[in-house]
């Protein structure tokens, strides 16, 4: 299991979420110090494949596997919590670091005994609460109840819809924060707004896809007439990757 940068080292440490083998590959070449591992990422993020957590086990970096078991709201019944469970003993079972994991309840507040119980679930695990956070109203409640329940960090656009615009409200998360849990600031982070973004918030973790368009299919061929391969794809850029990288260590 490949240990996190220690937050002693002064450096600003970015997260990349990526959902396919290439995207991997990509973001590690670029210089991510962490991964947050998805399946579709058009969907904000899902558990990912059995094959991509072993694939990314042999990682040199960190992983975190997104713990989402379907599309839609992170209000979770019994039946999903038992494969969040399941996916939990999935990622310990593959030897990698961490998990991302959320749950509301139907107000949008964290669900703090579905929380509860998978974070006793992830003994030996770190742990990222992930944007269910940026859907409760009472932002520095919940960061208490986060710090209360063994969480590293949250990622949060502080309730905004991307990082940027949620600026304010994140600076105040972070001095809320202090040493005891890391504010890891994720949405609409670029290498364009990168630096603005650490400066006028004061993070110590960024959190993007960094993703570049690529060609798909030809509407009119088979693929793409059958839905298969839309026109156009996105995927992890090792260049927007690295040039991020590179403005993060210059400050």
């Amino acid at each position: 299991m490949a240990a996190p940068p220690s937050r002693q080292e002064g450096r600003i440490l970015l997260e990349v979420c990526v959902d396919t083998p290439a995207g991997l590959a990509a973001a590690i070449a670029g210089g991510a110090d962490r991964i947050e591992l998805c399946a579709a990422l058009g969907l904000q993020g899902l558990t990912p494949a059995p094959g991509l957590m072993a694939l990314a086990a042999e990682a040199p970096i960190p992983i975190y596997p997104m713990i989402r078991p379907r599309n839609g709201d992170f209000c979770f019944d019994a039946r999903d919590l038992d494969v969040m469970r399941r996916d939990i003993d999935a990622v310990r079972g593959y030897g990698l670091a961490g998990v991302a994991i959320g749950a509301n309840r139907p107000d949008g507040e964290l669900d703090v005994e579905a929380l509860s119980m998978l974070a006793k679930h992830c003994e030996g695990l770190g742990m990222t609460l992930h944007r269910s956070f940026d859907f409760v109203a009472d932002q520095a409640a919940s960061l208490e109840i986060a710090i209360d329940l063994g969480f590293e960090r949250i990622l949060t656009s502080g309730g905004a819809l991307t990082a940027p615009e949620g600026a304010e409200q994140i600076a105040v998360l972070v001095r809320q924060a202090g040493d005891r849990i890391a504010i890891l600031a994720g949405a609409g982070v670029r290498a364009s707004n990168v630096a603005e973004l650490v400066r006028k918030t004061g993070v110590r973790e960024v959190h993007g896809s960094f993703a570049g368009t690529l060609p798909g299919a030809d509407p009119t061929s088979r693929l793409g007439a059958m839905g298969f391969v839309p026109p156009q794809l996105r995927d992890t850029d090792q260049a927007a990757v690295a040039e991020a990288v590179r403005i993060l260590r210059s400050l």
